[in-house]
């Protein structure tokens, strides 16, 4: 029999169809694939270790969506990609699921292993599954386009019979699939199955599971018992847990027809649901443990264990047969747990195994912790244990190592972890191997360590789970002379154990006992026990039991009985429970005042704990221990008291480590009971990641700023391990004040640590401190009304803030301190500006202070007797300088005139270069764009009604897949929708919200957009309410001067003609302009491109626009390379790839126009993006990388961007395109244009510092000289700009589009009607409304038609083309001169010609037959039913709706002024009840 999923032949088949999906969602070329297959993105890998224990982690380049464990692989689906990961965690594959172009969501991962494939489907088109090579994901064994993978559910491979089958339960099904509209079905897994494979049919039919319920299944999990046993689904459906049962038989159908279920209710009388499920092997029964959550309520979740055996099953209501009659049960058998054995804030996963006796439960939880709890085998729970800590919540899957079980996987956020099931490799002693906690760890005797059951043989395996090591037995003697003490180890007596015990006195003939005497003073005795060769010593502290007062609790712990209100040594025979009873009734006859009022503080602590924490109230007298319980604590934790209040008001008391969530916080009183129920939540460690500033003086004081999380839990901070600092916690954040250094004058870096309870923490940054600021001297000036004080300060490190400086002015007694400071930087020394009110004020000395430093600085005034010696030093040589001076001068003249003659030769070139390009430029740019990236109507149209791209454009489209479902409205928004179809009210409900002044533009542009989403579906109707609204906006008083009128967007239904315009010119638009448009932009990039390009800037030397003009551009050259792309991990490369490149281009840019030319090639682009690249050059036989910035040449300078020209690349030089390797976890940024500060730290052809640097090396620019380059510009794009004009003003068959024909003619209408006969006016009005409102906005924004990004270069040259554009329809003649703009010029002969034209078009759009109301009509129609379906109508009525609810008071009112139907005014109080009622719903 062949394999699933196939071989060669098969492959063959259908390749044509795979290849065209993977060029599609990111993976390149056939010839490519195994270069992109291979490919591994954003990887960090972290090993950490723990004594024996190994704890891998890998950290994704996007959130884990779904996993899956094979028996030597682990398979993890982030965002974008499927990666291959072994089991140690180590990637080997990764392979592009999804990316910007095509979206696509991986909803099945099912490994199959004994036909080693991968079965992937996902939502891409109508949906797609495929299959992989389960030991190399790279490699695609077939390929087929069906609704499989949709939406998510469940998914597993079956066995039924005597064939595999791949069970898929989906959540939401489309139904217009009648053959694929199954909520269960079973998909072939091999070709020689009937109907191939991946086919549902049965023998007649398709069977399978359909709802017949108004909801969707909610699939949670699902499984199948030993090979053809019982299948098991678990779903959550109308607020209740069902389970669906179907038991193995030899086909499809008679499998379905064996349906059975059952609700499983963990929660009484209450809608739930189940959160994670896992089944537990072994045992007698079916045992399964599930996670319940409360549907309605915050309550904790649950985790609770069923019985569910296949004899608990019944009959199903709600779910039946496909081809059967279906007939509803309403007696559905409910199963309740046997246990209910966990009770947590929010568990998100668990897992099962069974070990011995013991069954382990695996639970995750919310906040990030995996935990371990075990299970007796009466199904009693034990302590649970924290095997592994972090900050995220953990995926709903945990799935264990398959070969031996002896570590577990789990996800959370980026990061997939492989947990150890057990650490028992951290316990190197028996005793605290004895102690662990963990049943599945024991002490094997014979190896001397800590280890499982099964890898020690079990006559040397000891475990001590729940049970002291040894029990200690205190009996005073009948005679009452003797106190007997015997020690009894808890061990097997076949084990050979022997006992001493030594420091007790006499002692008994037997080795484990000793005699003491009742007046003994509490002691301690040392107990040895040996076990085989193990030896273990015990220190034991034991009581005078006559010496414990009042507590009765202290009697009881330290072995004594309590009788007659006092403690008292046992006899032979004491009774336990009397002794019980005696100290409950001593409790009750106390007089001690009950404590209350409790409050805690402080509430909230780090997993640390905390020193020195109050707790306040009254009667506080008594209490001596505070007691901590929790779900994660076995036994409570007790805290001593260590300070009280005499008032009996206040205690205080140190909180112990914990784990994370809430525990209860109580008092014990002297007579043992707790009183109190304060709460008190553990959260995650406190973590220091940056401090700023890192740099300190030496004399200290210095502000710093800790940032990180949780670091209010600090209670103190050290340096060094030594200078403890008090922090300051306040609410802009936690800071401290450095200390002082001994050695001032040297630079020290010193560690910064803080304690939390009894740990510390240290802080990932070091602060470095250095010298103090040194002040040289100052001087004054008076400025305007004040004295303004300059200080020279030393160029330091230390970045100093004006905040941190303060200084005195001192004149006499006189101290002045200065209103305001200001600190400038030079590149050798700084200076502190400061400013004092007083002008007249003369200064004799300043004191600066500078955190713990503080300087005196002295006024020069011995200027004077300085002044004479400078004086005769010049007298004596100034006829030298003179004569030296006129010397240089005329060396500087003969330089001047030679330098004047290069820049006059330089001007001259330049010249005549621009004119020779003006005269040879060429207007073929395109050679191939490739297929033209339209977007599709829906997306148009939200980029349109929402350009800026807010939440409402999520909101508003259908996702793939949804469009084909005809949308089911709820009764409000059906109530809405029915309102806003009354045309009465809809003009009211428009007027009245325009009328208010919290009614903004915005508010009023989303209206229209809502208004055109919600009556898409009847574009007639709101045809008619657009012409009503306009005749309204024609009438109103503000409107008094008609060629105003359209010339904005301020009103509703100016938006509404904008967004009615688009809706029906997109055929027009799709059809004709679209293709002139595309090539218009292709060009001008082309163009651009063609010479340089700042990579900083982004200015060009090719351009429209003179703001965009790089006038300053050096010398350059063209290069052709020949670009190789490798396509495999042994080294193989692709055929050469000639690629036009500059010598003056930065490496982003050559790559950039090395993926530009791929795409123009083959007409679809390579399989990575820009910044998943790198390239390196042939150097002597070898490959060199080429880098954005050389490493080692970023400094704190402006640092120029690496050109070809910087690696002398020479023209046919051979290029490598490789994937980009991201090792470095130091290095998070991809580019360096991902730096915040790129344009200031670099800089590509325009340096900012070249005036400094070498002026008398500087070229002369003049910007003038390029202003050709506009000219050459559009010499290149002409032919293009005039094909797209005379396309949009171009009548086809001498019709204009059917929208345009119409509005026109109402716009001649109104204007009739109005008595409007100035020609100008209406031809404002016909340009306002189409080219205004319509085509420049196209223009400009090419962006909401293509998939394209628009650079803000592109964007500025295609204003220019915009402003041609409606120069053309404007009606006064351009008045030019030398001062016009440049993008008045370029076009101001063109335009003369386009005015022509565009009267002419709208002569012809004038003169044409009218176009009658029934057939725009049936043309508005078929426009609304091309794209039915495509948005969903009831989120734009929820949004509307908010604008009602806003308004709802002034539009009840204007109902009732403007005499209203009464049908309008009970059916606006119906909306209003209908979405309340709404909004109660949803909160219940």
């Amino acid at each position: 029999m062949r394999n699933l999923l196939l071989r060669c032949g098969s492959f063959l088949k259908r390749n044509h169809t795979a290849t065209s999906f993977f060029s599609g969602p990111g993976d390149a070329a056939p010839s490519l694939r195994p270069a992109m297959a291979s490919t591994s993105l954003g990887f960090l890998l972290v090993l950490c270790t723990c004594g024996l224990c190994e704890d891998r982690v890998i950290t994704l380049d996007g959130d884990v969506e779904n996993f899956v464990v094979g028996s030597n692989k682990v398979f993890v689906l982030s965002d974008s990609r499927l990666h291959q990961l072994t089991l140690d965690l180590a990637l080997e594959k990764s392979r592009s699921v999804s990316n910007e172009t095509f979206t696509n969501t991986v909803n099945i991962l099912v490994p199959f292993e004994s036909n080693k494939t991968l079965v992937v489907c996902g939502s891409w088109s109508i949906g797609y599954c495929e299959v992989l090579d389960i030991s190399d994901i790279s490699t695609l064994l077939y390929w087929e386009s069906i609704p499989a993978g949709v939406s998510p559910g469940v998914s597993l491979v079956v066995e039924i019979g005597n064939g595999k089958y791949l069970l898929v339960g989906r959540s939401k099904v489309a139904k217009e699939h009648s053959s694929d509209a199954l909520s269960v079905s079973l998909r072939n897994t091999l070709h020689t199955q009937k109907g191939d494979i991946f086919s549902s049919l049965g023998p007649n039919m398709t069977p399978g599971i359909e709802s017949v319920s108004d909801g969707d299944f909610d699939f949670v999990d699902g499984f199948q018992l030993e090979p053809r046993g019982s299948i098991y689904l678990f779903l959550n459906i109308k607020g209740r847990v069902q389970m669906l049962l179907l038991h193995s038989k030899n086909g499809k159908a008679e499998t379905f027809r064996s349906l059975q279920g059952a609700v499983l209710e963990c929660y009484k009388n209450q809608n739930q649901s189940l959160v994670s499920s896992a089944f537990i092997p072994g045992g007698s029964v079916v045992r399964w443990a599930g996670i319940f959550s409360p549907c309605n309520s915050s309550g904790d979740t649950v985790l609770a264990v069923f019985n569910i055996d296949g004899s608990q099953a019944g009959a199903v209501s709600d779910v039946c047969i496909n081809g059967q009659p279906c007939k509803k049960s309403t007696t559905d058998k409910t199963l309740t747990p046997e246990a209910v054995v966990f009770t947590y804030r929010d568990m998100t996963s668990v897992a099962a195994m069974r070990t011995n006796n013991w069954i382990f439960l695996f639970i995750g939880t919310g906040n990030g912790q995996l935990l371990k709890l075990p299970l007796n085998g009466s199904l009693t729970p034990g302590c649970p244990v924290v095997l592994s800590d972090g900050d995220q919540k953990v995926f709903p899957r945990m799935l264990f190592d398959p070969a031996i079980q002896t570590h577990i996987y789990i996800a959370m956020g980026n990061q997939i972890r492989r947990v150890p099931v057990a650490n028992c490799g951290i316990h190197i002693k028996l005793r605290d191997c004895w102690y662990a906690a963990d049943p599945s760890c024991g002490w094997c005797l014979s190896q001397h360590r800590c280890t499982f059951h099964d890898q020690c043989n079990s006559s040397d395996w000891i475990s001590g789970y729940g049970t002291q090591m040894i029990s200690v037995q205190m009996v005073k003697d009948p005679s009452e002379q003797n106190i007997t003490v015997k020690v009894v180890p808890n061990l097997s007596e076949t084990l050979n154990v022997s006992c001493i015990l030594e420091g007790c006195g006499a002692r008994t003939p037997k080795q484990c006992s000793c005699i003491l005497s009742p007046n003994s003073e509490d002691f301690s005795i040392t107990a040895s026990i040996t076990i085989k060769k193990e030896k273990i010593t015990e220190m034991l502290l034991l009581k005078n039991c006559t010496s414990i007062k009042e507590s009765c609790s202290q009697c009881l712990s330290a072995g004594c009985i309590w009788s007659v209100g006092k403690c008292d040594w046992k006899s032979p025979s004491s009774n336990p429970q009397m002794t019980q009873d005696n100290c409950t009734k001593y409790a009750s006859e106390q007089n001690h005042t009950k404590p209350e009022n409790l409050t805690l503080k402080p509430e909230e602590v780090s997993i640390h704990g905390r020193n020195d924490a109050w707790i306040t109230g009254r009667n506080l007298n008594s209490v001596t221990m505070v007691r901590f319980k929790g779900n994660l604590y076995c036994s409570p934790i007790e805290s001593p008291v260590t300070w009280k209040d005499p008032s009996g008001k206040k205690i205080k008391f140190h909180i112990p480590s914990g784990n994370k969530g809430s525990v209860t916080v109580c008092v014990v009183t002297h007579d043992g009971q707790c009183h109190g129920n304060a709460t008190l939540t553990y959260m995650s460690q406190p973590a220091c990641r940056r401090l700023k500033p890192n740099i300190s003086w030496s004399s200290g004081k210095r502000k710093i700023f800790l940032e990180g999380n949780n670091l209010h839990f600090m209670e103190s901070l050290s340096q060094d391990n030594i200078t403890m600092i008090k922090p300051n916690i306040t609410p802009k954040g936690v800071f401290f004040l450095t200390p002082r250094v001994e050695n001032p004058g040297k630079e020290k870096a010193t560690s910064v640590e803080f304690r939390v309870g009894n740990h510390t923490v240290a802080c990932e940054e070091s602060i470095a401190y250095v010298p103090d600021p040194e002040f040289t001297g100052f001087n004054t000036a008076q400025v305007g009304k004040s004295m303004q004080v300059t200080i020279q300060v030393k160029r330091n490190k230390l970045n100093l803030k004006e905040s941190e400086v303060r200084i005195l002015a001192i004149a006499g007694e006189v101290q002045e301190e200065c209103d305001s400071v200001e600190i400038k930087d030079s590149t050798d020394r700084t200076s502190v500006l400061c400013s004092i009110k007083d002008p007249g004020i003369k200064i004799d000395s300043l004191e600066i202070t500078v955190g713990g430093l503080t300087r005196e600085l002295k006024a020069n005034h011995n200027w004077l007797v300085m002044l004479i010696p400078v004086v005769a030093v010049f007298i004596l040589i100034g006829p030298l300088v003179v004569c030296l001076y006129c010397k240089k001068q005329k060396k500087m003249a003969e330089e001047m005139k030679k330098h004047l003659e290069e820049i006059e030769c330089g001007i001259r070139n330049e010249i005549r270069q621009g004119f020779v390009d003006m005269q040879t430029e060429k207007t073929e740019l395109i050679a191939n764009v490739g297929a033209i990236p339209f977007l599709d109507y829906k997306h148009f149209a939200s980029r349109i009604f929402f350009p800026e791209a807010g939440p409402l454009t999520g909101l508003v489209i259908k996702e793939i897949g949804e469009e084909s479902e005809k949308e089911q409205q709820d009764k409000s928004c059906q109530a809405l929708s029915q309102l806003i179809r009354e045309k009465h009210f809809l003009t009211l409900f428009i007027h009245t919200l325009e009328e208010q002044k919290s009614f903004s533009v915005k508010d009023k542009c989303t209206v229209a957009s809502l208004l055109t989403l919600a009556l898409h579906d009847d574009l007639p109707y709101l045809t008619e309410v657009m012409e009503e609204l306009l005749r309204s906006l024609m009438d109103q008083p503000s409107n008094s001067q008609p060629k105003l009128l359209l010339r904005r967007t301020e009103s509703i239904v100016e938006k509404l003609l904008t967004n009615w315009m688009s809706v029906c010119l997109y055929g027009f638009l799709r059809e004709s302009v679209g293709q002139p448009l595309y090539l218009l932009v292709s060009a001008l990039m082309q163009q651009i491109s063609k010479g340089p390009v700042d990579s900083v800037t982004g200015k060009a030397l090719y351009t429209l626009n003179e703001d965009w003009l790089l006038w300053q551009a050096q010398d350059f050259a063209p290069l052709r390379l020949n670009v190789l792309f490798a396509v495999g991990s042994e080294g193989e490369v692709s055929e050469p790839l000639e690629v036009s490149t500059l010598d003056c281009d930065t490496v982003d840019q050559v790559k950039e126009k090395i993926l530009l030319t791929f795409q123009r090639k083959f007409g679809f682009p390579y399989s990575q993006q820009l910044r998943e690249i790198d390239i390196e050059y042939e150097k002597d036989g070898s490959y060199a990388p080429l880098r954005e910035v050389e490493s080692s040449g970023v400094t704190d300078q402006v640092t120029m961007l690496n050109t070809l020209k910087h690696y002398k690349i020479l023209n046919g030089t051979t290029i490598k395109v490789i994937n980009k390797k991201l090792n470095s976890p130091l290095s998070p940024q991809l580019s360096v244009k991902d730096d915040l500060d790129f344009a200031v730290k670099y800089f590509h052809l325009i340096d900012p510092d070249e005036d400094h640097k070498s002026p008398e090396k500087k070229k002369l620019k003049v910007k003038e000289i390029y202003l050709n380059k506009l000219v050459t510009t559009k010499v290149a794009v002409h032919s293009y700009v005039e094909n797209l004009f005379k396309t949009i003003w171009r009548t086809s068959s001498n019709k204009a589009p059917p929208a345009v024909k119409y509005f026109f003619d109402f716009l001649d209408e109104q204007a009739e009607s109005k008595k409007i006969y100035d020609p100008d006016v209406l031809h404002i009005w016909k340009t306002n409304s189409l080219p205004l409102r319509f085509w420049v906005n196209i223009l400009k924004n090419p962006q909401f038609v293509f998939d394209l990004e628009k650079t803000e270069h592109l964007d500025s040259c295609l204003s220019v083309v915009a402003q041609a554009f409606m120069d053309a329809f404007s009606l006064s003649d351009q008045q030019l001169g030398k001062h016009t703009p440049t993008n008045k010029l370029l076009y101001a002969k063109d335009v003369v010609q386009y005015k022509q034209e565009v009267r002419a078009y709208y002569k012809l759009v004038r003169e044409q037959s009218t176009i009658s109301a029934s057939e725009f009509k049936a043309f508005l129609q078929e426009e609304s039913k091309k794209h039915e379906n495509e948005f969903n109508q009831s989120a734009a009525l929820r949004e509307m709706y908010k604008f009602l609810q806003r308004y709802y008071p002034e539009i009840e009112e204007k109902l009732e002024q403007s005499d209203a139907p009464s049908r309008l005014k009970e059916g606006l109080k119906q909306v209003k009840s209908l979405f309340e009622d709404k909004k109660k719903t949803t909160w219940n």
